[in-house]
């Protein structure tokens, strides 16, 4: 059996040797169009901020060691086409330039995502950057060097993540958000107002509401021109979003789900026999809603690939679905959320509570304790744990999502979290912890 893999990051190197181990006599080949293979996307922004020593440290498996394993990896090599009929794919040599037809008996798309990249941000101007992959950090890492202030352009994960990390290297910062708030795809609006603080705490200027218009510059930009005015700036960072990489697939006849990524079954197999999806171009099912959603995140990547490695290999594995997980640091916040926030929850039409509750991460008397916030919902009449959203000034603190996390995939209510047996000590938390706090207060609601 020949199983092809297109794409060779976490989804299909995870495909690939779940593939090889599972099935040791198959033929394994990646294609991957760029230099790099199995590293953390996720780790760029710590490198650019000097957390990081360097990009090497990011990558987890050289293609000579994936080769090693027996696995056959070909960097800079892109696949332009699929035949699925034919059990055919199409591959460009981009050192040569040579092209040539490559057979499968089973083929998964791991194609990812790419960052939007809105009118105004293709340009030819120096110091314009997007930040995807090992190579946009380098470059943004050279512009960085001779840069004094900066413009990073959206309040998602990345923006936020890359405004301090610009402040870490000393630039001066301005943050635009086209929104009323920063965060505002993953918080209610109560909390989101908390990150704006801390960001400014930490000398990022914060403006709101703020449409982007366009570039200044000759040769390298200037400044930022938005509907408030000019932002002067020389070095430009684009973090408004992503899109699912879906050509391959829409042109091998697989169909797109309603999110705009490529739609699979708990198996990843996509409608066309022998194609399977995974990784951040692939919708999945979320586990609370019990519909399809678009969730690009790095573990959700690699679990996708796994069963999608098994199942190629003639096993048969299944990919539950996601709760919507996601956590970042901005300076000394923490922030974290699972599953739906409140305003999330109302548009779906559920019936659902939330209550805030403001504590400390542990013991009050301890010296070293920190401010934590917990926003918990969960739906009125059957006492279902809906989600939740923590904010804590010891960013580590903010890890007790992951409870809740697990308790959502198992449809767990706030009392089946009020019952749960946590770790207590004074170093680590209160002896109710504020997640039993929460719990208690809401289900008295419910």
């Amino acid at each position: 059996m020949r199983i092809v893999v297109v794409g060779g990051v976490a989804a299909g190197m995870s495909a690939a040797s779940r593939a090889q181990r599972f099935s040791p006599d198959a033929r394994v080949v990646v294609f991957e169009r760029g230099e790099y293979v199995s590293y953390g996307a996720c780790g760029l922004p710590y490198v650019i901020g000097g957390e990081v020593d360097s990009f090497g440290d990011l990558v987890a498996r050289t293609p000579e060691q994936m080769r090693a394993r027996g696995i056959g990896v070909r960097v800079r090599h892109e696949v332009t086409g699929v035949d699925a009929r034919a059990g055919t794919v199409t591959v460009l040599d981009r050192a040569s330039g040579r092209t040539t037809t490559e057979p499968f008996d089973r083929l998964l798309l791991a194609t990812g995502v790419s960052p939007v990249r809105p009118d105004w941000a293709r340009t030819d101007l120096e110091g314009v950057h997007v930040l995807r992959d090992i190579p946009d950090g380098e470059a943004l890492e050279a512009s960085v060097r001779g840069a004094r202030r900066a413009c990073v352009v959206g309040g998602g994960y990345i923006g936020l993540e890359l405004a301090e990390a610009l402040r870490a290297r000393g630039l001066s910062v301005v943050l635009l958000e086209k929104g009323p708030e920063v965060a505002g795809r993953m918080l209610d609006p109560q909390l989101q107002v908390q990150v704006r603080g801390e960001l400014e705490r930490g000398g990022v200027d914060v403006r709101c509401g703020v449409t982007v218009q366009g570039l200044t510059g000759r040769g390298r930009v200037t400044g930022v021109q938005t509907d408030a005015g000019l932002v002067r700036a020389d070095l430009v960072v684009v973090a408004v979003g992503v899109k699912p990489n879906v050509d391959l697939a829409r042109a091998a006849g697989v169909r797109l789900g309603k999110t705009g990524a490529v739609a699979v079954n708990a198996r990843q197999e996509t409608n066309v026999p022998g194609v399977y999806s995974a990784g951040d171009n692939t919708e999945s099912l979320h586990r609370v809603t019990r519909r399809r959603v678009h969730i690009p995140l790095g573990l959700t990547a690699n679990r996708m690939g796994r069963i999608a490695g098994v199942n190629m290999a003639g096993g048969d594995a299944r990919f539950p679905g996601v709760v919507g997980t996601g956590i970042f640091r901005t300076f000394g916040l923490g922030v974290a959320r699972t599953g739906l926030t409140q305003t999330e929850a109302q548009d779906l039409g559920l019936d659902a509570v939330s209550v805030d509750v403001t504590s400390t991460d542990h013991a009050g008397y301890h010296r070293t304790s920190r401010p934590i916030h917990v926003r918990l919902t969960a739906e009125k009449g059957s006492g279902r744990l809906l989600g939740a959203q923590l904010v804590g000034h010891n960013h580590l603190s903010v890890k007790r999502v992951d409870v809740v996390a697990a308790l959502l995939g198992r449809r767990g209510t706030a009392q089946d979290l009020f019952d749960a047996d946590l770790a207590y000590a004074p170093p680590f938390s209160g002896v109710w912890d504020v997640l039993l706090v929460a719990a208690d207060r809401l289900h008295r609601l419910i």
